[in-house]
């Protein structure tokens, strides 16, 4: 019976183990990472057998403005770089999310309202007849292939194994219809239409069928693609023909090749001085010119003609509405590189003015912290109701009043949406993440590097996302809404949240924090160059910042991006202690302040108030040696007894005996789960202050209470915890010593004078002026 019972006990004892060992914040995560390889090392680095594949693509492109459709043919070149018999191919056919049996439209969910519109009532349903229609898939023999569509990807059957270091190439011939981006339910690209002058404006992406990933990770990387998980794309060399209305603007990934065809005498001068340019961009097409397109629409075609190399995907924008203006950007390895612009008037004056510099501003800083940008062009595309990004191209959204006035928030929106595109370049067009599995390592990593971007724009930029305290009210909501970090992309709850603002903190925490600008910076850009032009995953991010860094930061991934835990940390108790000197001058004297800081009870002050005399007062002949007895005053005796003392002492205790430092125990609580670092400002009696950082580590022994004492000169008058608001604590309250009362906040919003109205408006309105800027 007694060893039934031992047993028991041990098994009660290994569970109890056990889950303690779980529910260590410091636990290793050597259990959720995948085991180091050949391929990818316990470095984080590529291991020395990495290998990727490659996918290269010719393509003849044509675009019909009266129909807004897509032809396209293309030849894919397919290398098996891998170790890998492959016994078929996948390729993505991401147009297919808008056909009329896509499952993005049967999985989303939607209820009755008591009030609907016709507008919301259609969307109940689809309407608009979308995805790629497969003409044929032919070998380079010109052979029917044997194909199979699922969905959003295509499976291409081989008749016999695609062995390691063979390629194979094969035809795709294919059309589709461009979705109004306006009017059929958004999307990442597709036309706008501008009834006043009656064109359009094409964005265009996801235009061809692509080959899917195949890796070491994953074998290959056929995820359905349901419109929120984004792109998961090999690197390549693009061929790519582009016809369009011979009057139009073309706007591509990649190099044009032929200026001389598609180009004017004028825009091919205008073109070689914005090459020059490094301050101010040169209109390479004007507005004028712009507009008198509009007018004059031509029915002829000409083929623009681009080539690309060492690129993941391919997107391209067409209008013969566009101004075109650009200058080049000079870097740190001596490169050039073009930033450019090309938008209708309905962006001017904004655009004209902040676009091509801001993305000449995006490639300085992100080189800084990264790499030099490595391809010839960076584009930035005027859009409306979009950002999304491409190798060498993006479309961003931002658009004036018809009087050409902004409204601020207009302005820095547009700013940042081109900071945030145009740094996709990075990530992840060169650094090459799986976007379909892990958003958050392309969205997160990129607006982490959008908000030290956008403080180096302008001082006190009203960055969206990245300082801690932004994240906080997202962290402390109903647990039921949140999903951990480390989840797949089709399955977060509040994605923006999830994917952009609270890794973006976390790396802002990690460098501000945690390891210090140096030191995350140093082990961020070590990242950024192992992984250029490869394929990482998380466990490289982890080990690589780890690794370049000597700091553990398993604790950090495992808290803030497996859990949904938050921060919280109270200040609970504070105890100040003094040492006993022993010397009777020093301790008799703090006992008297001691007593005549003691607050005095009520019937020793009526007293005092209405007794005349005390009867000793009266009476002399009962005062004796007690009644004028002075017990705290250090006598002769006292003193010798002291020095006797101090004989009995080492060095180093009289040195501590002497230093008569103020001793405060500190008590801290984990109220919210996740540990991190203790920021703590002390406010001494003379008015100064110092400021403690306290590892993280701090908390390996206790991770619901710790307690630390803090020695000082002086004495302590008040502590705050967290004050700079760098942890992103979510309950601030219980963050002081001495307690503070902390009022609830409201905001109060004035009336605009006029519905709409924006400050340059007023502005002008009070000053009886008209904005210089609107548009012509």
């Amino acid at each position: 019976m007694k060893q039934y019972f031992l047993a028991a006990l041990l098994l009660v004892f290994g569970a109890s183990l056990s889950a303690q060992l779980n529910d260590n914040p410091f636990k290793q995560l050597d259990n959720e990472l995948p085991t180091p390889n050949v391929y990818r090392n316990a470095a984080g680095a590529p291991g020395y057998m990495y290998w990727q594949q490659r996918a290269d693509y010719e393509m003849d492109i044509r675009l019909d403005d009266e129909q807004q459709r897509v032809y396209g043919t293309e030849t894919i070149t397919y290398f098996n770089q891998s170790p890998d018999a492959l016994e078929y191919l996948w390729v993505q056919l991401d147009q297919n999310v808008r056909a009329l049996d896509s499952d993005t439209y049967s999985t989303s969910t939607n209820q009755m309202g008591e009030q609907m519109s016709l507008a919301q009532l259609s969307r109940l349903e689809p309407t608009f007849d979308g995805g790629f229609k497969i003409d044929y898939v032919k070998n380079d023999d010109g052979q029917d292939m044997t194909y199979h569509i699922q969905k959003t990807m295509m499976r291409i059957e081989l008749d016999e194994p695609l062995q390691p270091e063979e390629s194979i190439e094969f035809d795709i011939k294919y059309w589709y219809n461009i979705n109004n981006r306006m009017t059929d339910g958004g999307g990442r690209s597709g036309s706008e239409y501008f009834e006043e002058d009656d064109n359009y404006l094409y964005t265009i992406a996801q235009f061809y069928p692509r080959m899917a990933v195949y890796n070491d990770v994953d074998g290959w990387q056929n995820k359905q693609f349901l419109g929120r998980g984004e792109f998961t794309l090999t690197f390549g060399n693009y061929d790519v023909k582009i016809t369009v209305p011979a009057d139009h603007l073309v706007a591509a990934t990649g190099t044009l090749q032929n200026e001389g065809d598609v180009l004017t005498r004028e825009q091919r001068r205008r073109l070689e001085l914005a090459r020059a340019a490094r301050e101010q961009p040169v209109v390479v097409a004007t507005q004028e010119e712009a507009i008198e397109r509009e007018k004059t629409k031509v029915k002829q075609e000409k083929t623009w003609h681009f080539v690309a190399e060492n690129v993941r995907d391919f997107g391209f924008a067409t209008s013969r509405k566009f101004i075109w203006d650009a200058m080049g950007v000079e870097q740190e390895d001596g490169s050039v590189v073009m930033a450019m612009s090309m938008y209708p008037k309905e962006g001017n004056p904004l655009w004209e003015r902040f676009s091509t510099k801001a993305v000449a501003h995006t490639l300085r800083w992100y080189s800084h912290y990264t790499f030099s940008y490595p391809y010839p062009v960076a584009w930035s595309i005027n859009a409306a109701d979009i950002g999304m990004e491409y190798p060498m191209i993006c479309f961003n959204f931002g658009r004036t009043e018809a009087d050409g006035t902004y409204s601020d928030r207009t302005k820095y929106g547009m700013i940042s949406v081109i900071i945030h595109e145009v740094g996709h370049n990075y990530f992840p067009m060169i650094v090459n993440s799986d976007e379909r599995q892990w958003t958050w390592m392309d969205e997160g990593l990129n607006t982490f590097l959008q908000f030290l971007a956008e403080q180096q724009w302008e001082r006190d930029y009203p960055s969206r996302r990245g300082p801690a305290d932004k994240i906080v009210d997202y962290m402390k909501g109903d647990k039921q809404y949140i999903s951990p970090i480390m989840t797949n992309s089709e399955s977060i709850w509040q994605f923006g949240n999830n994917a952009y603002g609270k890794p973006a903190t976390a790396l802002n925490i990690l460098r501000e924090t945690v390891m210090g600008r140096e030191q995350f910076d140093y082990a961020f850009k070590t990242y950024a160059n192992r992984w250029k032009f490869k394929h990482p995953a998380p466990a490289d991010l982890f080990r690589t910042m780890e690794d370049a860094s000597a700091i553990d930061l398993d604790w950090f991934w495992r808290g803030w991006f497996f859990t949904t835990n938050h921060v919280d940390i109270a200040l609970a108790n504070v105890q100040e202690f003094r040492v006993n000197t022993m010397n009777p001058t020093v301790e008799n004297q703090r006992a008297r302040q001691q007593q005549q800081e003691q607050p005095r009870n009520i019937s020793s002050i009526r007293n005092e108030e209405e007794i005349i005399s005390t009867f000793d007062e009266t009476d002399t002949t009962i005062v004796d040696f007690y009644s004028t007895y002075d017990p705290l005053e250090a006598t002769v005796i006292d003193k010798q007894e002291f020095q006797r003392y101090l004989s009995t002492l080492t060095e180093a205790e009289k040195n501590v005996l002497n230093a008569d430092k103020y001793y405060y125990e500190l008590t801290f609580q984990n109220v919210g789960g996740l540990v991190m670092p203790l920021v703590l400002e002390f406010t001494f009696a003379d008015g100064t202050t110092e400021v403690l950082r306290i590892p993280a580590e701090i908390w390996r022994m206790g991770t619901e209470e710790i307690t630390k004492v803090f020695p000082f000169e002086q004495e302590v008058v008040g502590i705050v915890l967290d004050p700079f608001i760098e942890t992103a604590d979510t309950d601030t309250s219980n963050n002081y010593y001495p307690s503070r009362n902390t009022a609830s906040r409201f905001d109060l919003y004035q009336r605009q004078q006029r519905e709409g109205e924006n400050a340059m408006q007023r502005d002008a309105r009070a000053n009886g002026t008209e904005q210089s800027g609107s548009r012509r």
